[in-house]
């Protein structure tokens, strides 16, 4: 409840008088006169009192007091006088101090009446026109209307004043919840206010005269509705389900339970404590909840799935901090432990028999089976086989049935009686999931003995090793027998009754005999044929017994090397380029052994005395020769003899294809042999039609430039005198520097000096022959077109030029050219004359 509120009004100014208690002074509560147990009474100061107060009791013990001044009731109160008071003790433990509260509890029965005019007010300096703020309990019991408080102006001694509200609650929704008489300025409320729908109201009051005069501003008023502990905490879900792992440490976290509460924040009535009521199965307590946070953990190191694989807990929620008479809620918890592979897998039997035919493969010979306690269809439960012994030879495995969990072991490959009638094979099984406990004294494997009984069955004949060889000398004359394949009878270990035949044989070097294997010598064996593969040449033998039961074996006949072949040249055909290089390497190679072949002896055939003039041998290592040419022989194709022997003198004589050519490398090379002739041609590559471009485009501009010069008419030609009709004019040639022009009164050629080119209709060089007519072209200087010419037609110039020139004999010759060019010029000279 609030105090009354008095205004008086100063000169222009409100004016305000606040009345309250001291500290520890007594304190009253107005209440309805039947209170209801474990109901909030009211709020009393305590830190204004004793700030240091750490316990507190009250002497009645129908009134329970809170560390937040909270007033609750432990049982029903009725009032049946208007007031009744109780002490609140405040004492600090360690400094032995005490304080004291009386609180006065008042059953309001009358209602304030209306105050003269003229009754004497307080006078106090400063007053002014402001609020104080008010509250009341929500979901107050009345009796209704229920006062509040009253507002008052200092001006109600001059005038006659009348007081008015307006907001919400008033005039606003939720409408007439408060009004406000308009004599008295006495604030009431008409119902109870619900505080988690309305945490306070904000009015305005005002005070009027009856002919509307205003001597005071608006007054705003805020009225605070106080929260009850009306609202219950509730669990944010009704179930919780949470998964811990067995054998988990003291102190494992759980899960963590909420809860919420609609009463207002940051009060005892929103202060929850959580805690466990309840465990199915009741023993042993393994659970602790945090009562604050609810925060669920372990309490032992015991859980055990395969004792108790579920545990139900009954959780309890309460606001006032766990006091016997807040508000609780109950929900309920299911903690599923989860497995973990703390039990091993163990074999029901420590030892197995079983037996199996012999030759077998790929068959169920037996079934194992495990115990574990762990749960099922998991890793923790799922085995793995392994074979620990036994095996060597790889003639079993063993692999899990995903149904059955079972261990099936199978034969993948065949057991032979005659070599072993027994195998002991030991087995061992984990989980597929680690074991999870500490290694303790026993072994983490299971393991169990498997003995295994070979059965023994009739066999047909053994074809053992399947890969058997012989040796035979590769120059063998036609019948020589030799030792062949041998198969066996794998219970009597004899070759007797065994028939052989020959399945495979390449080239048909070899007959096989029917009854003994052994083979005989057919055809000439030849180590060096392309179907021999490391010397040694293979036939397929099937051997058979009475019982008409096969098996297949390979004979391997190595062919001992004879040196029966002469080292001969691999390449055929060499380039030099001369400018570039003056010898080539030649590579000798034996089709025999290495013990018949290198070093060799490289030498020319002396047939002729012109290879021996032009050309020269020097051994470079054991299979390399250099050959080189000599005396400066012409461009063009030879053939070079060259005969190579081994070591012990045999030979063969290889023909070389050698081409000297004018380039830079073999690949520019004009000139080609033809490989289905063996003759040699020309060709032009590519720096050659290079070269017959520029000479063409070179040849004319030298022609549309004497052309051009003839035919003016405003620069008349100088006539050549008689006396010089058979010398040579040379003319100088700026444009290109160091080449010089040179023309002839006998004939219209021309010649770049010191330079090589090619016309359109001849060879340009030295020189220019023309039906046994020499041109010329530098004075003193009697130089011919020599040619010299091949198979083909083919023709090149000789050493004097320096170089190759080729020539194509379908174009033009230069008769045809000096006659179509000397007319015309002669025209054009006589024209000069004239002119």
């Amino acid at each position: 409840m609030c105090a009354p509120l008095r205004l008086s009004a100063g000169p222009g100014h409100a004016k305000i008088l606040i009345i309250a208690s001291e500290a520890c002074k007594n304190v009253t509560l107005n209440v309805p006169s039947k209170l209801d147990a474990k109901k909030l009474v009211g709020r009393v100061n305590l830190k204004e009192c004793f700030k240091s107060a750490n316990l507190i009791h009250s002497s009645d013990p129908d009134f329970h007091i809170l560390e937040d001044g909270s007033v609750y009731t432990t049982n029903t109160i009725l009032l049946s006088l208007e007031k009744r008071s109780f002490t609140i003790l405040l004492s600090n433990t360690e400094n032995q101090e005490e304080k004291k509260i009386l609180v006065f509890l008042e059953h309001q029965t009358k209602v304030l009446k209306k105050r003269h005019t003229k009754e004497k007010v307080l006078r106090r300096a400063k007053r002014r026109w402001a609020p104080i703020p008010c509250s009341m309990l929500e979901n107050s019991l009345g009796p209704f209307p229920l006062f509040l408080q009253q507002v008052q102006s200092d001006t109600a001694q001059n005038y006659t004043i009348y007081y008015s509200i307006r907001g919400p609650g008033v005039d606003q929704e939720p409408r007439n919840l408060f009004y406000v008489e308009r004599d008295t300025g006495n604030l009431y409320c008409t119902r109870p206010v619900d505080r988690e729908q309305y945490e306070s109201f904000e009015l305005v009051a005002f005070a009027t005269t009856p002919d509307g005069y205003t001597p005071e501003l608006p007054l705003p008023l805020l009225i605070k509705i106080e929260d009850e502990n009306d609202n219950y905490p509730i669990f944010t879900e009704e179930t919780y389900t949470f998964t811990i792992l067995e054998n988990s440490r003291v102190g494992s976290t759980v899960g963590q339970v909420c809860a919420t509460d609609k009463d207002e924040p940051d009060t005892m009535h929103t202060r929850l404590k959580y805690s466990i009521i309840g465990q199915v199965p009741p023993s042993p307590t393994l659970f602790f909840m945090h009562p604050s946070t609810g925060v669920i953990t372990t309490t032992s190191s015991q859980l055990d799935r395969e004792l108790i694989d579920k545990y139900q807990l009954k959780i309890k929620v309460q606001d006032m901090d766990g006091q016997y008479f807040g508000l609780q809620t109950t929900s309920t918890c299911i903690i599923n432990i989860g497995d973990v592979n703390d039990h091993l897998p163990t074999f029901t039997r420590t030892s197995y028999v079983t037996s199996v035919k012999e030759n077998t493969v790929d068959v169920e010979i037996l079934r194992v089976s495990v115990e574990d306690k762990d749960l099922v269809n998991t890793a923790n439960w799922r085995a793995n086989y392994t074979i620990l012994k036994g095996n060597e030879n790889g003639n079993f495995k063993i692999v899990t049935d995903p149904k059955t969990n079972e261990g099936i072991l199978c034969v993948v490959k065949p057991l032979n009686y005659e070599e072993k009638q027994q195998v002991i094979v030991q087995i061992g099984v984990v989980n597929e999931a680690p074991f999870s406990r500490e290694a303790s004294s026993r072994s983490a494997m299971s393991t169990a003995t498997v003995t295994v009984n070979v059965e023994d069955q009739d066999e047909g004949p053994e074809c053992n090793p399947p890969i058997q060889t012989v040796r035979m000398k590769e120059n063998a004359a036609v019948g020589t027998t030799s030792n062949g394949y041998k198969a066996y009878d794998p219970e009597t270990r004899s070759s007797s009754g065994i028939r052989y035949k020959k399945l495979t044989d390449p080239t048909g070097w070899v007959t096989v005999d029917e009854n003994t294997g052994s083979i005989k010598v057919f055809r000439s064996l030849d180590r060096e044929a392309e179907t021999i593969r490391n010397g040694i040449y293979n036939i397929t033998i099937l051997a058979s017994d009475q019982k008409g039961r096969t098996c297949t074996g390979t004979l391997g006949i190595i062919l001992q090397d004879v040196n029966d072949n002469g080292p001969f040249i691999r390449k055929q055909q060499v380039t030099i380029c001369k400018p570039t290089m003056s010898s080539a390497e030649i590579v000798a190679v034996d089709p025999d052994e290495p013990i018949n072949g290198p070093p060799f002896d490289f030498s020319l055939e002396s047939s002729t005395s012109e290879v021996q003039r032009m050309w020269r041998l020097e051994k470079i290592n054991d299979t390399a020769a250099r050959l080189s040419y000599q005396n400066d022989p012409a461009f063009g194709i030879y053939v070079v003899p060259i005969t190579v022997r081994d070591r012990f003198g045999l030979s063969s004589v290889s023909s070389l294809d050698v081409t000297l050519c004018d380039c830079i490398t073999e690949n520019d090379c004009a000139f080609r042999v033809d490989p289905s002739t063996g003759g040699g041609g020309i060709q032009l590559g590519k720096w050659a039609i290079l070269a017959i471009l520029l000479g063409i485009a070179l040849l004319f501009c030298i022609l549309f430039t004497l052309v051009c010069g003839a035919s003016r008419t405003s620069k008349p030609l100088k006539v050549i005198p008689d006396d010089l009709a058979q010398q040579n004019l040379i003319v100088s040639n700026t444009e290109a520097p160091g080449d010089d022009k040179v023309y002839s009164v006998n004939g219209f050629t021309t010649q770049t000096v010191g330079a090589s080119a090619q016309g359109i209709c001849g060879t340009v060089g030295s020189g220019v022959n023309n039906g046994g007519q020499t041109i010329e072209m530098v004075k003193g200087g009697h130089q011919t077109l020599e040619s010299c010419q091949r198979a083909g037609h083919h023709h090149t110039l000789d050493s004097c030029r320096g170089g190759r020139v080729e020539v194509d004999n379908s174009r033009c010759t230069y008769s045809e050219w000096h006659s179509f060019t000397q007319p015309r010029l002669g025209e054009e000279s006589i024209r000069g004359h004239t002119g």
